[in-house]
């Protein structure tokens, strides 16, 4: 494989055991082209400072406090950032890597998704700040689209992550 993963090559590594993703909502409107969009499971707004030092022992992270969905599904925001959890859990391939943009509907409400980088053998449903820069607010939905993974395969393989962020919030 060279270059971003294809529609079809996401759907073979779909198929394998464990499958490239799982705990998605409609795989006919979240397989794109060149990705796969990944939809909101949870959103949370930040209660604490956080705190990142030289290493891994000096992390603090801020405590969350979980917003309710209306009986739309929908949660009212106003500016400022939050915290989302996505409904997919992701099985990354030691070969593979991914990186994930908003959609494009985001960024045209005065929303954006800061996001990191999902490693290669990183397995977990994965969390990223929304941040609503929109003076008048912004309103989501449950199981929304948010950001599309674009996943790309390494020159070679490797070890896989083994940080603290894995097999998270699966459980």
């Amino acid at each position: 494989m060279n270059g971003v993963l294809s529609r079809k090559d996401i759907k073979r590594l779909m198929q394998q055991n464990p499958p490239l993703i799982e705990g998605y909502i409609d795989l006919r409107q979240q397989l794109q082209p060149n990705g796969f969009d990944i939809t909101l499971r949870d959103i949370a707004m930040l209660q604490t400072p956080g705190q990142i030092g030289i290493d891994n022992s000096q992390r603090q992270l801020p405590d969350l406090a979980p917003l309710m969905f209306d009986g739309l599904g929908f949660v009212e925001l106003i500016p400022g950032g939050y915290i989302i959890t996505y409904n997919e859990i992701v099985h990354m391939p030691t070969d593979l890597m991914a990186l994930a943009r908003p959609r494009s509907s985001l960024l045209r409400c005065g929303v954006n998704i800061g996001t990191a980088v999902w490693d290669a053998g990183y397995s977990g449903r994965s969390q990223s700040l929304l941040l609503v820069y929109n003076t008048r607010g912004f309103s989501l939905q449950k199981n929304a689209r948010v950001a599309q993974l674009i996943f790309l395969p390494l020159t070679a393989e490797t070890e896989g992550y083994s940080g603290a962020y894995q097999e998270e919030n699966i459980h």
